[in-house]
């Protein structure tokens, strides 16, 4: 199926490519187009939108950078469904220069993964909680290690995500990925030389998989709000407070 684009006025050549974004991001986001659908050619978009065809072009190739349009060489540009991989590269990229960027993706996950375990503890099914207990046991065999150690946490809390069984939240959390890894293993770097703390993150951990094996919302919810506290307190002191 082929869209077809209405006239608009003219604008200055120097909008041009952003005018061409507008109409291309409206279309997607406001549900003008699905999956599968043709754009109209480069030459029909230039001529209805009142630009050039190479800022019709430039435009066009960025969307299909970020994974939202497919171009083959003759035809006209197809919509496809973005990888979230490639979102997260270009999401990354865009806050990764930010002051204190980890401790701000902190925050964002205790939103995410607040919700997720809820959504877990009555959408798990058997095959997520033999994905999370495989998790777990990857943590425990590479707790004295900081960075297969900080991979494993995050495969942990990427399995509790997916088995939230809800699109929106993984993918959201699918593109904040590259920084993930980066805040785990940070974490893990602060409780090296903490033998307490170490058993106390497997245990933890542990507590966590076993609430949502049981179904238990309310206290799959304090476990991780007790996670992310003992991480604050990790931060500040490099080991788990005595109280």
């Amino acid at each position: 199926m082929t869209i077809e684009c209405a006239a608009v006025p003219t604008e200055p050549e120097t909008s041009g490519y952003r005018r061409v974004l507008a109409h291309l991001r409206d279309l997607l986001v406001n549900g003008g187009v699905e999956t599968g659908h043709r754009l109209p050619s480069e030459r029909e978009l230039a001529l209805s939108l009142g630009v050039s065809r190479p800022a019709v072009r430039e435009a066009v190739r960025a969307m299909e950078m970020i994974g939202v349009l497919e171009t083959r060489h003759g035809r006209a540009s197809t919509v496809r469904i973005p990888d979230a991989a490639v979102l997260g590269e270009f999401f990354s990229l865009a806050l990764a220069q930010q002051p204190a960027i980890i401790d701000d993706i902190v925050e964002v996950r205790i939103a995410l993964e607040r919700q997720a375990l809820r959504l877990a503890c009555t959408r798990a099914t058997p095959e997520d909680q033999r994905n999370l207990e495989a998790a777990l046991e990857e943590i425990e065999a590479t707790i004295d290690d900081v960075s297969s150690g900080g991979h494993a946490d995050l495969h942990f809390h990427t399995q509790l995500v997916a088995a939230a069984h809800s699109p929106a939240l993984t993918t959201v959390y699918g593109t904040i990925t590259h920084l993930l890894e980066r805040s785990h293993v940070e974490r893990r770097r602060r409780i090296a030389d903490s033998p307490k703390a170490r058993d106390y993150l497997v245990d933890h951990h542990r507590k966590i998989y076993e609430a949502v094996r049981a179904g238990d919302a309310s206290m799959a919810d304090d476990l991780i709000l007790s996670h992310f506290a003992i991480g604050a307190a990790w931060k500040l002191q490099g080991t788990i407070p005595d109280a």
